[in-house]
């Protein structure tokens, strides 16, 4: 579908963003609550981390499918079977009273998100105007952004006041609403312009867009970086005796939502280099203030600083990948930019754990800004490349006249 007018706030954008926006609450709110239930049903450490590990498997190997998914059902279609795999691994929890149940049942919900994400970050470009689709993909993100806030905090009030049956009813209920408010958009189910997947290709073509090579590489960096804030800033807080670590949280998000209210008009104006920059130097500054923080007030500029270039650097890097592809390869973007994030996530958490238990949870950070100046670094010179050959094409174009 070709978009032809400049307005952004259609009716469609608006319930296709609050549509993901259920669809990440239903997942975030599992996020600190799944863990407690695997210990309460009798599970280890262990279990905990097959929690995530089978989860985040899944979600990327269902994602070498998407395209064979979306000539097959058309990607409207193919997005409501990843919703209803959610919505049925959501209610379905209530019957998983033991581990190996809990388990099979993220296998479920990976494949459903896997699914899901991939495809309402594929369809969204078509709800948005070209000229404003990095204003657009950031407003899209704020969904997100909210789901990612206030979910886990209520997840554990729920459990906490009431049960874990209680809880699996309101994640069930919010993928209710995503299903609601996806049946009332306009969605083209338009398959026609994606080709047949191709019968032979490798499990790297699969998991990386070819032309996309060098953004998959920054998207992985940027991934290994979110995972040391997920799983590890709680432990960090409590090395350094910082009280309130959920703080760090509260104002990281409030950051994330004010950077994306921003930066996305920059993008659409100015091209990536204007955002990505600054983003990755605010990011790196957070992880060197983080590495020394001792007080709380050192902790939360650090929140601050991550939130700004989370928030900056995540839209931008993926609304680049998209605007790098023709329509027909737009899924395929939309899985690579996940597929690296997931992995990079996955990855970074084991590598930096792993690092912890050896330096202090300090040394993770010191790590983290490393990585992000390999990041940083890496796409000056890509720039500056970029700039060169565009210089010599003009010199090029010159001479021929």
């Amino acid at each position: 579908m070709t978009i032809t007018s400049s307005k952004l706030w259609t009716r469609d954008f608006i319930l296709f963003t609050i549509s993901n926006t259920f669809l990440f609450s239903g997942f975030h709110i599992f996020l600190p609550t799944l863990p407690l239930y695997v210990l309460d049903q009798g599970g280890n450490s262990t279990d905990v981390g097959l929690l995530s590990a089978i989860f985040v498997f899944f979600a990327i190997l269902v994602r070498f499918f998407t395209d064979y998914g979306i000539h097959k059902w058309g990607q409207k279609y193919y997005l409501y079977i990843g919703c209803i795999l959610c919505f049925v691994a959501a209610i379905s929890y209530i019957l998983a009273t033991s581990v190996p149940r809990l388990l099979s049942l993220r296998v479920l919900h990976g494949l459903g998100f896997g699914i899901a994400t991939t495809l309402y970050a594929t369809i969204i470009t078509d709800l948005i105007p070209k000229s404003r689709r990095g204003e657009g993909i950031g407003y899209f993100g704020l969904g997100t952004t909210l789901a990612m806030a206030i979910a886990p905090g209520l997840g554990v009030w729920i459990v906490d006041n009431f049960s874990f049956n209680s809880l699996f009813m309101v994640a069930t209920c919010s993928q209710i609403l995503a299903l609601g408010c996806l049946s009332l958009c306009s969605i083209p189910d338009d398959r026609s312009v994606h080709t047949k997947p191709q019968e032979k290709s490798s499990i790297l073509d699969k998991l990386v867009e070819k032309s996309l090579s060098y953004q998959a590489f920054l998207s992985l960096l940027f991934g290994i970086c979110i995972g040391g804030i997920l799983n590890f800033i709680a432990l960090l807080a409590k090395e350094v005796h910082i009280a309130n670590s959920g703080a760090f949280f509260l104002i990281c998000t409030a950051c994330i939502f004010l950077s994306r209210l921003v930066t996305g008009r920059i993008f659409d104006k100015k091209g990536p280099a204007w955002v990505i920059l600054p983003g990755a130097i605010l990011f790196l500054l957070g992880f060197v203030v983080l590495a020394q923080s001792k007080t709380i007030t050192s902790f939360l500029i650090a929140s601050a600083l991550y939130g700004f270039g989370y928030g900056t650097i995540f839209p931008a890097v993926q609304t680049w990948m998209f605007n790098l592809v023709p329509p027909a390869k737009r899924s395929a973007a939309s899985a690579t930019f996940y597929n690296m994030i997931d992995i990079g996530n996955g990855v970074g958490s084991v590598a930096l754990g792993m690092l912890a238990g050896k330096l202090g949870y300090a040394s993770i950070y010191w790590c983290s800004a490393i990585i992000m100046g390999i990041f940083l670094l890496s796409y000056i010179w890509f720039v500056i490349q970029e700039k060169q050959d565009y210089e010599e094409g003009e010199i090029i174009d010159t001479k021929c006249q």
